[in-house]
């Protein structure tokens, strides 16, 4: 798909200044010592689906096309809103590998912050996404979250690992966003610099269900 250039459709799957939260921590000490994974689980069982690599970090980010409205369609997991695997499959850095991990995510001082879209970019974006989405609520209390976060490597702005996360259950309305999803991907940030889990393992496991992500790596 060539962002930018035409819509994104058939999608069959569900902070009022529209920015991307900088919300992860980063780790300052990255062993970046685990070996490669191919796209098979670590146990060499079932073949996980490859994950699209996104355009990378950009020196001047432009708007990208967002589905059609109403062609994506949220999914609760145990209580949780999450994506439609369709319209936000998730893409990768390609900036960010195995080998690079102690200069780019794992890097001491902070990486995220550096490469993340400015506002102007974001908050048009984000009402996009709400429309493709059918969200209606407030998005002052939205996420427009990375579905593969930066810290683990997520493209900046491929549109395929944006969208619009509702607020979780429970949550008070008009305090902005607040999702559980985060402290997970702090949890998973964490393991992969500490040479716990690979960076493929922890880019498939967020993309395919954050609820399950922490089980699924036995982290937990």
């Amino acid at each position: 798909m060539l962002l930018g250039t035409a819509l994104l459709a058939g999608c069959t799957g569900g902070n009022d200044t529209g920015s991307v939260s900088g919300k992860h921590r980063e780790s300052a000490g990255a062993s970046g010592a685990a070996p490669a994974r191919s796209a098979a689980s670590g146990s060499g069982s079932a073949a996980l689906p490859l994950i699209a690599k996104g355009p990378g970090p950009q020196a001047h980010y432009t708007v990208q096309a967002q589905p059609a409205p109403g062609t994506c369609h949220y999914r609760t997991v145990h209580g949780q809103p999450l994506q439609d695997a369709s319209c936000t499959p998730g893409a990768l850095n390609p900036d960010v590998t195995q080998a690079t991990l102690k200069t780019t995510v794992c890097r001491p001082g902070g990486y995220t912050s550096k490469i993340r879209p400015p506002v102007s970019v974001t908050s048009v974006e984000k009402s996009a996404n709400a429309r493709s989405y059918g969200y209606t609520a407030s998005l002052h209390d939205a996420e427009y979250d990375h579905l593969i976060s930066l810290e683990l490597g997520g493209d900046p702005n491929d549109a395929r690992n944006l969208w619009v996360e509702p607020p979780s259950p429970g949550h008070r309305p008009g305090s902005g966003p607040n999702n559980p999803k985060d402290a997970v991907e702090n949890k998973l940030h964490q393991a992969l610099c500490a040479g716990q889990v690979t960076l493929d393992q922890v880019q498939q496991a967020i993309a395919t269900d954050w609820t399950t992500a922490l089980t699924t790596l036995h982290l937990t």
